[in-house]
């Protein structure tokens, strides 16, 4: 069933930042994040015996489609299609209040979650406080039987107590770090990067300048 459209501002990562921000370090490329993928998947089927009673809900915008390809990863492993769903958790936020026009994506989660083991996928998990107005999203369509929790990246900084079950890489990061994770759906080239910050990009500006850039 689909839901209220209610994407994610992910979890404090930037996500989406402009691809000329300069980077401070890769790391994940676009091979390492497959086989962390495929890695998570055989983590998924063992822990719950198989993927029979399994359902993906992706949270927008690159958790969906880290789920998709998971899925995949089923398909190919087990021979089973399993239900993958989309989340948009927008209007779930704690600070939407303070938000004048958050940007709405589409939820659709187009089966019943009752009983099943629900595995939310999430590029980043940085405070928590996506997956705290995740789940509280998913319990609007049923009473699962379980939530887990499957990240491409931690890196830490929690402000909730909330722990992944699968978890591609440990990525240390200082808290004024932004993490970029981009997905070739949707940003034509699949990676992680951490950006420079702006107090970095503030000491670097006068070499850059006499460079030419």
């Amino acid at each position: 069933m689909t839901a209220r459209t209610p994407a994610s501002a992910t979890s404090g990562t930037s996500g989406t930042c402009d691809s000329d921000e300069a980077i401070k370090t890769t790391v994940m490329t676009s091979d390492d994040v497959s086989r962390s993928l495929m890695r998570i998947t055989h983590e998924i089927i063992e822990a719950n015996g198989g993927s029979d009673n399994v359902a993906l809900v992706g949270i927008v915008t690159h958790g969906n489609n880290f789920a998709a390809r998971i899925a995949e990863n089923v398909e190919k492993i087990e021979g089973k299609t399993i239900p993958v769903g989309t989340l948009d958790i927008s209007l779930y936020r704690d600070d939407v209040a303070t938000k004048l026009s958050p940007v709405l994506h589409r939820t659709d989660i187009p089966f019943d979650i009752s009983d099943k083991t629900i595995v939310l996928v999430d590029d980043v998990l940085f405070t928590g406080r996506t997956i705290r107005a995740a789940m509280d999203a998913v319990m609007d369509f049923g009473r699962p039987k379980a939530i887990q929790l499957a990240v491409l990246v931690d890196r830490g900084h929690r402000e909730l107590p909330i722990r992944a079950d699968y978890v591609g890489k440990n990525v240390p990061s200082a808290r004024t770090e932004r993490v970029r994770v981009r997905a070739e759906e949707v940003d034509g080239v699949t990676g992680v990067d951490i950006l420079a910050d702006e107090a970095d990009m503030a000491d670097t500006a006068p070499a850059r300048a006499a460079e030419g850039e």
